[in-house]
């Protein structure tokens, strides 16, 4: 390289670096903020990949440890007692007037292709409002994925079981009640259970929506029938 070039490479450099003033810098991602509030409800970054924000409480819950309301699945309404009776969307298994997509299950071989609630059906979305929504079987995936899950007998000394989810980038965590679910009026397997619903229909028997369980052995995945109430975490993006 002669001296011309060599002396405008500089200049170059010098002019790039002058244009560039602290407006200018990447924004340093360990100043952003990893807790805050949406709508009057809190919630946690825990680094996941998605950068999807999960609830500090269950729906209609005070504190991490309390179980808070149940909900059947697609409705926003709580109840006195949970079955097929009084569900929002069919008399019966085989009786679905929303979210079928086999039209053996469907009232009068009703189908509508539905697999995710939509936000009227959604409580998170209908009760707490804002950008929060029922976390869909992709999001609990990445929550089972991507952080420790621990369980307690005795969370923060309030005698409450579950599971303290802690992210494995920042120190932030979550708790999950094993607060059981309710069928018909009755509460079942709380304090021993765990029984999340996502927003996600079971497309092979439509009578059933994705849930995560979970109890002091294990964390998985089933599906149960959509009648019954199960607790709902709420997330936002």
């Amino acid at each position: 390289m002669n001296k011309f070039k060599f002396f405008a490479a500089l200049c170059c450099t010098a002019l790039l670096f002058a244009a560039c003033d602290k407006n200018d810098e990447p924004k340093n991602d360990s100043n952003k903020a990893t807790t805050g509030t949406e709508n009057g409800h809190d919630w946690v970054d825990l680094g996941l990949p998605s950068g999807l924000k999960w609830a500090t409480c269950n729906m209609d819950a005070d504190n991490p440890e309390a179980y808070g309301n149940y909900y059947a699945w697609g409705d926003t309404a709580t109840k006195e007692s949970y079955s097929w009776d009084n569900y929002k969307y069919g008399s019966s298994f085989n009786q679905l007037t929303k979210y079928c997509s086999d039209s053996n299950y469907g009232k009068d071989g009703f189908t509508d292709g539905l697999i995710t609630l939509e936000a009227a059906d959604d409580a998170a979305t209908a009760k707490w409002g804002g950008s929060w929504r029922m976390p869909t079987a992709e999001d609990w995936t990445e929550l089972l994925e991507n952080c420790e899950w621990t369980w307690t007998d005795d969370y923060n000394s309030t005698g409450i079981a579950g599971y303290i989810v802690a992210s494995k980038t920042n120190s932030n965590s979550i708790f999950l009640p094993a607060a059981g679910f309710r069928q018909n009026s009755d509460l079942r397997g709380a304090g021993s259970y765990g029984y999340y619903w996502t927003s996600s229909l079971y497309t092979d028997s439509p009578d059933y929506a994705w849930l995560v369980y979970f109890y002091p052995e294990r964390q998985t995945w089933t599906q149960d029938n959509r009648c019954f109430a199960l607790s709902v975490r709420p997330v936002l993006k």
